[in-house]
Parts: C-alpha cells; sequence; structure tokens
C-alpha cells in the first residue's frame, strides 16, 4: 500500500496515568484520519523552551486541545493544571496577528457547560464534548475531522488504539522508561499507530 502524505497535529492534553486511554485514543484517532502527532513531550526541558513550543505548535496545520484537566491534583503543592489552557492562549494570539493561515484549532472538553465556566474568554466556542471515554474521543474527532479526506470508522479507531495500548508496555521496557509520557515512548505510540493505520485502513 503506498504511503499517504499527512499534516502534522500538535495535541495539546494532560500528561498523567488518570488520562492515559485518551491519551491512546488521540494518539489513535489523529493517526486514523491521517494526521501525524506532534506534542511538547518531544521538547526538552530546558532554555527557550516556550519558544519551541511556540514554533512546534505554530509548524502544524492542527491543533487540538482539552481543557478537561480542572481538578486540583493529589501531588503537593495541590495546583490546577494551567498548561493546556496557555498554550490555547499563546496559539490565538499568534492567530490574531496572521493575516493568512490555515492553522485549524479544536477545544475538547469532558462536561457540556464547564467551559463557559472555567474558560468564559472562549463564549462563542463550542467545545467537542468527550465524556472523559475513549469512544467520546473517537466520535468528537469525527466531528471536528468531518471535512477530512479521511474517512476511519469507530471499528478502524478502535484496532489502532487497541494495537498501541497492548504495545505500550513493550515500549515502556524496549526505551527503559516507566512513564507513558516520554519523548521516545510518543515518538513510538506514533510511528506503530501511523504504520497500522496505514496497513488497515482502506485510503482512496
Amino acid at each position: 500500500m503506498p504511503r499517504y502524505s499527512r499534516d502534522s497535529a500538535f495535541l495539546n492534553i494532560p500528561y498523567d496515568d488518570r488520562y492515559a486511554n485518551l491519551y491512546f485514543a488521540f494518539i489513535a484517532g489523529l493517526c486514523a484520519f491521517g494526521l501525524e502527532p506532534r506534542a511538547t513531550l518531544e521538547i526538552a526541558t530546558g532554555e527557550r523552551r516556550l519558544d519551541r513550543i511556540f514554533d512546534l505548535m505554530t509548524s502544524c496545520h492542527y491543533s487540538f486541545h482539552d481543557l478537561s484537566r480542572v481538578q486540583i491534583d493529589r501531588v503537593a503543592p495541590r495546583t490546577p493544571r494551567f498548561n493546556m489552557p496557555f498554550e490555547l492562549g499563546v496559539l490565538l494570539g499568534w492567530r490574531k496577528t496572521q493575516r493568512r493561515t490555515t492553522h485549524t484549532w479544536f477545544v475538547f472538553e469532558s462536561e457540556n457547560r464547564r467551559l463557559q465556566k472555567s474558560l468564559s474568554d472562549l463564549d462563542g466556542t463550542d467545545p467537542l464534548i468527550h465524556d472523559g471515554t475513549v469512544r467520546g474521543v473517537f466520535r468528537e474527532l469525527s466531528n471536528a475531522l468531518v471535512k477530512s479526506r479521511y474517512r476511519p470508522e469507530l471499528p478502524h479507531m478502535n484496532r489502532i488504539y487497541r494495537h498501541i495500548k497492548t504495545a505500550s508496555p513493550l515500549i515502556l521496557r524496549a526505551v527503559g522508561s516507566r512513564s507513558l509520557f516520554g519523548a521516545r515512548v510518543f515518538q513510538q505510540l506514533v510511528v506503530l499507530a501511523m504504520d497500522y493505520a496505514e496497513r488497515t485502513i482502506p485510503r482512496d
């Protein structure tokens, strides 16, 4: 099967074990739609990190921002997560300065009407509500990308999801990591999902 060209998609999501299934789902779903997921996980901590995040985010054709993690975490000092709304704000500031850009962005949430309270400045933007479920992520990615030339069905996305989730312990052992949210693990999951999508999903 010939390889097809991919647009890149910036993935702005929480990085913690409670989110792992949705992490797999976003990777699987985006790859099923012929997109290449990119994330700040690829960027080393250090000097000019924000500049590198900005360059990565604005180089992508799409961005997907999940603002559902509004709870205070359990680790002291207990705090909410600000990275996701901050990165969305950086992107929207950049978009306002661009006369011509093809970048398309989407906001995801897990609960109806919560975004109007947590980030009321986005009034007028309809978030995609995934209900905190894998099936919900696939459903809302399909709604977001309804104009895509790729039309994967739910079973296609589920197969990719199961494939990379099953492989993830082997990937962790191979790279010597305990966390799914590392650069090498993320890259391996993306490569595996893209390869599986290309081999199993019919393309026009």
